[in-house]
């Protein structure tokens, strides 16, 4: 019994894992990915909706994006790879050479960093961690960390320290990951309030801000206000936003980049 517990157990995590990831899985992909007949899957989708680790939706489950906490790093770096890939390009592609930017905490951003590899001369000021590795081995790059105290679980560097350290600087890009865009008003949404008091600092000192967000970020539900979207210049996506969200773009004035 205690062994088929922990079977069950390791079956839901990966069930959770899968649906993060796709957004969606339905029923029979389940049962055929696991082994199992669907009736085990179903059971399993009822207990993890129950415990709001997921949504259920006829035929299968979806994504809780009412959920108040972020999905882990791991999984939020394998999510949406390919649109990511080709977002990150785009952006890259605005950025000139010798160009100094600001690159914040985010899987979507490390994409970034790493498409901006070929480029020559950049300044760059980051308060994550993995952005600062993937550019280092630039020896034309200047690569500039911000104090603060490191968040174990993804590399991000936030605190009082770190905004006292990026108002000393005036960039020409601030290029920013967000974790929510709400669609009726632009409201930008994250999970952690320190992030959020690091990214308005960075906002405030960008010449151009440019914000980076695959179309999983589009309705979702994170906590904190960060700011409007009316406080960006471009966002780069790789999908059609709802009508609304398209109405707040024009209204404020925002570009938007849609990679193909």
């Amino acid at each position: 019994m205690h062994e088929r517990s922990l079977s069950q157990e390791a079956r839901h995590e990966q069930i959770i894992e899968i649906v993060s990831e796709r957004g969606y899985a339905t029923i029979e992909q389940l049962a055929s990915h696991f082994s199992v007949t669907p009736q085990t899957i179903r059971r399993d989708l009822n207990h993890l909706s129950s415990h709001g680790r997921i949504r259920r939706v006829h035929g299968g489950a979806g994504r809780d994006e009412s959920s108040t906490t972020n999905a882990p790093y791991l999984s939020r770096q394998r999510q949406n790879s390919d649109a990511k890939q080709r977002i990150a390009e785009l952006v890259a592609a605005a950025i000139p050479d010798n160009a100094s930017l600001f690159i914040n905490i985010g899987t979507s951003t490390e994409r970034v960093a790493r498409a901006l590899l070929e480029h020559r001369g950049l300044e760059i000021i980051t308060n994550n961690l993995n952005v600062a590795s993937i550019l280092q081995p630039k020896d034309d790059f200047n690569v500039i960390i911000a104090g603060g105290t490191v968040r174990s679980y993804d590399g991000g560097i936030i605190g009082e320290a770190t905004i006292d350290f990026i108002n000393q600087f005036k960039v020409d890009f601030g290029i920013i990951g967000i974790s929510g865009i709400d669609n009726e008003d632009g409201s930008l949404l994250e999970y952690d309030y320190r992030e959020v008091r690091v990214a308005q600092a960075i906002i405030n000192n960008s010449r151009r801000r440019l914000l980076v967000a695959d179309d999983s970020k589009f309705g979702r539900r994170a906590l904190v206000r960060q700011a409007n979207i009316g406080q960006i210049d471009a966002l780069f996506t790789n999908a059609m936003p709802s009508d609304s969200l398209l109405r707040v773009l024009k209204a404020s004035e925002v570009e938007l980049h849609i990679a193909d």
